[in-house]
């Protein structure tokens, strides 16, 4: 049983849900609005202060969808009031990180920098504090378009067990395996 999808979503203050006859849900806040199309199958209701999901039947299927909606719909209530932030640290002798507007410029060890545009949904910053690692800080409403950005990116250069050195996320660990030895005979 989906314990996720019977829970419902608080709407916070200055945010409006609105469901149309064709099953879309669009979310507007103070920092933007999000729409998502839902399954034909689930229901959604705005109570009050409260978006519930409901599903017709429990058979395997309805009860996966039921979880589902009701985390986008969550996702998107979060994003438009307050919404996300993902921050990637470049470990390595010699990368750096610049952007100009929305293209990310990125030196990552190899014979050429990588341009990387990002859409416009999304705001860019980067800095390179004196003594520590180049930063990247992805900010926008939806959770989904941040990950995927924050993947691509960290695809670039993915984090090598050995020396550590790559692209990773801001405290996130990073398991270290031991080097090779000499035999000793």
């Amino acid at each position: 049983m989906s314990r996720i999808g019977k829970k419902p979503i608080n709407i916070p203050a200055g945010v409006t849900v609105d469901v149309s006859k064709h099953n879309e849900v669009t979310v507007k806040g103070p920092k933007g609005t999000l729409k998502q199309e839902i399954n034909p199958d689930i229901t959604v209701t705005v109570e009050g202060n409260q978006v519930v999901v409901v599903r017709p039947t429990d058979s395997k299927r309805h009860k996966s969808l039921h979880g589902l909606y009701r985390s986008l719909l969550n996702n998107m209530v979060i994003g438009v009031s307050e919404g996300y932030k993902k921050e990637l640290e470049l470990v390595g002798v010699g990368y750096k990180a610049t952007n100009q507007g929305q293209v990310l410029e990125l030196a990552l060890g190899y014979s050429h920098n990588i341009f990387f545009a990002l859409p416009q949904e999304i705001s860019l910053k980067t800095e390179t504090p004196k003594g520590k690692n180049p930063l990247i800080t992805l900010e926008g409403i939806d959770k989904e378009l941040i990950g995927q950005i924050a993947a691509k990116i960290k695809s670039f250069r993915k984090v090598e067990p050995f020396k550590g050195k790559g692209v990773r996320f801001v405290g996130e660990f990073v398991r270290r395996k031991a080097g090779k030895t000499s035999a000793k005979k």
